[in-house]
């Protein structure tokens, strides 16, 4: 009776998080202009966004500020985490761990608002930057960057300290170190943080609304503005294609950390055995 229950909460959880995507998905082929009345199957609207230069525009941008940010998120990220797992002991590493948590927990309205006015300052004094690809890079980096540092600490506090010191131990300097022992056993957490990263700036709508100038949209600014106007078909088809793409990146992504996982547990086993018959050898 238990599992049953339990079984019915998941299927309503899984209905309440995905009926709306699907439906968003379904309705973005309705032939009808309102979005709430079905008027038949078409492909009419994929066509209209095709040839849409202000979405084509916006994603282009999107994209090439999501790339970059969950880049820098996630080299900046990994220097950090290393900073907080590796030295216990520095100057300032109360009011260092405190900063790299602060994008966490304070309201994006007020990280995007007190980065205007910095970038303000900056252009006031300096002459630059412009509000444009850099200010929201700078912006999404600033914030992604304590979503990577938070995932790649846990992983580094999960790893085993003896297979460094063994390295070491063997003649290892400290960058040989980290790429042939550290790299590889955190690349999954670097994965992760990347597409994680890669996500919220991709989808960030509040600290690009402080950040963005003239010429310089972001394809969510875009679906806010036209969502105002009223709601059309085309802003499914927006969605829709958005859902496919993270969709298809997600997956491809696990099946990448999955093999990635299942090779490095094979790897490991076979130097377990391969240490296990020269035990065995006679001395």
């Amino acid at each position: 009776m238990d599992s049953r229950i339990g079984k019915i909460w998941l299927t309503l959880g899984y209905l309440f998080l995905y009926l709306p995507i699907f439906t968003l998905i379904a309705f973005s082929f309705n032939d009808s202009k309102m979005v709430t009345l079905w008027g038949g199957f078409t492909f009419k609207w994929y066509g209209l966004i095709a040839h849409d230069t202000e979405v084509i525009d916006g994603l282009k941008l999107s994209l090439k500020i999501a790339l970059l940010s969950a880049s820098s998120s996630v080299v900046l990220g990994m220097l950090a985490a290393f900073a907080m797992v590796k030295y216990k002991k520095f100057v300032g590493r109360t009011s260092f761990i405190a900063h790299i948590n602060a994008p966490l927990v304070v309201p994006e309205v007020i990280t995007g608002l007190s980065l205007l006015l910095f970038f303000v300052m900056c252009q006031r004094v300096f002459g630059a930057p412009d509000r444009g690809l850099f200010t929201i890079w700078a912006g999404h980096t600033s914030v992604g960057m304590a979503y990577a540092a938070v995932v790649i600490q846990s992983r580094l506090m999960e790893m085993d300290k003896s297979l460094e010191e063994a390295a070491m131990d063997l003649g290892c300097r400290p960058f040989q170190v980290f790429r042939l022992v550290t790299f590889p056993m955190i690349v999954q957490s670097l994965a992760s943080s990347w597409l994680l990263t890669f996500t919220i700036s991709l989808d960030d709508v509040v600290a690009t609304a402080f950040l963005s100038g003239p010429g310089s949209t972001t394809l969510p600014i875009i679906i806010l503005s036209r969502a105002r106007l009223g709601l059309n078909p085309t802003i499914n088809v927006i969605a829709t294609i958005t859902v496919a793409v993270v969709s298809v990146g997600v997956l491809a992504g696990s099946l990448w950390m999955s093999r990635q996982e299942r090779r490095r547990a094979a790897e490991q086993a076979a130097a377990y055995r391969e240490g296990v018959s020269m035990e065995a050898l006679p001395a």
